[in-house]
């Protein structure tokens, strides 16, 4: 097999150590040398520039955790050619698992161009992604605590989320915290309701007459600190996105063009896939990584499944709902495909094509600097107007009508 990198090294990485392998291959005769050194940034200078007097050129090691990042990080600032590898895709032969033999092995696949690199983007990015992907993890404990609280009110057969839309909303904030004060009678709780709550008093009346004791105004009042709390790191978390996000305003703006992709979509987006399209060849690619494409599943000649590829986690829940509000944009093309494939193929099938066709319109806008232009509702009507009129004259055949249609003359 043909060596492409004659000057490569393996990296297994760990949390307190990474074994290096490098492997030469001079005259046709090839050499290793294996070292073990540990994570501190001491060492892992050290083993910068073992790696450079080396001659290496090109560096490999495993996604492991986030265990890689700081190892990468010091790497980058030389002068070689690093590739983050897949665990799933470099795995050697059972049986055969050391420490050792797996730097050995990352570096014999290196040598040879066998190793598909992870998309690692750059420094800004990375901050954007690790700024978002916390707000979202702080989002989703948000709604745990809204939940519970929700929990503890059922406890106290308070039944606040049966006639608010909101529990947390302003008129449900202050029952809750007239709650937490010691009011027990539902005719004051009720005057604290918005003009605009459209629950009838009497409605809201019976939800609140509960029995609310001291146990359940403790969690009460310790569940809304901690969403205020989290509403508060939230407002802390979009100041920071806000200046990080500034030199792709323009493109975030792009992406909202779409329907569906609010603006804090189009910043997930940006931060998960980053504004230059030339790391994926096609949308294809993309849509692939993304893990918005079926699997390959076959077996015998017959498919075994066709459910979605595991990909990028992070990116493909965002686009999942950005598709479900495409799906509700009335007069656009997305809601018409999302209609048109639900009724032949289920709900679930046809909003990941939705999803995957947000993607695609997302890899062109930012691969050409151009607007989402939408194709319209009629747009499968015109791409097939021969089948069409075959399906209604089938349709009128089945009612019982004999049918002949003529094109009228072009105007």
């Amino acid at each position: 097999m043909e060596v492409l990198h004659p000057h490569c090294a393996g990296l297994d990485v760990h949390k307190d150590t990474v074994v290096a392998a490098v492997r030469h291959m001079v005259g046709g005769t090839v050499t290793r040398q294996v070292r073990t050194f540990k994570t501190t940034t001491k060492d892992l200078m050290a083993l910068s520039q073992w790696l450079a007097s080396e001659g290496c050129t090109h560096v490999a090691m495993e996604a492991t955790g986030v265990y890689w990042k700081p190892v990468w990080h010091i790497l980058d600032d030389g002068d070689f050619v690093l590739v983050l590898a897949n665990a799933a895709h470099v795995k050697n032969v059972p049986g055969r698992k050391t420490d050792v033999n797996d730097a050995t092995w990352l570096a014999e696949l290196m040598a040879h161009g066998l190793i598909r690199g992870s998309f690692v983007p750059a420094a800004g990015i990375q901050e954007l992604r690790a700024l978002l992907r916390t707000r979202k993890q702080f989002t989703r404990e948000r709604s745990s605590h809204v939940q519970r609280l929700q929990k503890t009110l059922e406890d106290a057969n308070i039944k606040l989320d049966s006639a608010l839309s909101d529990v947390l909303g302003l008129s449900g904030r202050r029952m809750i915290e007239a709650l937490i004060a010691g009011v027990s009678d539902p005719d004051d709780l009720v005057g604290l309701a918005h003009r605009r709550v459209k629950a009838p008093p009497e409605t809201l009346r019976e939800a609140l007459r509960g029995r609310v004791t001291a146990h359940h105004r403790f969690l009460l009042q310790l569940h809304l600190q901690q969403v205020d709390a989290i509403d508060a790191a939230i407002v802390q978390i979009d100041r920071e996105v806000d200046a990080k996000i500034e030199p792709f305003c323009r493109t975030a703006l792009m992406l909202t063009t779409i329907p569906g992709v609010s603006d804090l979509s189009a910043r997930v987006i940006i931060a998960e896939i980053g504004p230059d399209m030339s790391r994926f060849p096609t949308q294809g690619h993309l849509i692939s990584w993304a893990g918005l494409c079926p699997k390959n599943d076959e077996s015998a000649g017959k498919r075994r499944s066709t459910r979605m590829r595991k990909g990028a986690p992070w990116l493909k829940t965002t686009l999942i709902q950005c598709a479900w509000a495409a799906a509700r944009k009335k007069g656009s093309y997305l809601q018409t495909q999302f209609h048109r494939l639900r009724a032949r193929r289920g709900g679930k099938k046809a909003i990941g094509a939705v999803a995957a066709s947000i993607l695609t319109a997302a890899y062109h806008m930012l691969k050409d600097g151009t607007f989402y232009h939408d194709l319209g509702p009629d747009h499968f009507d015109c791409r097939a107007k021969a089948r069409q009129a075959r399906n209604l004259l089938t349709r009128l055949h089945n009612l019982g009508y004999a049918v002949q249609i003529t094109p009228l003359a072009a105007a």
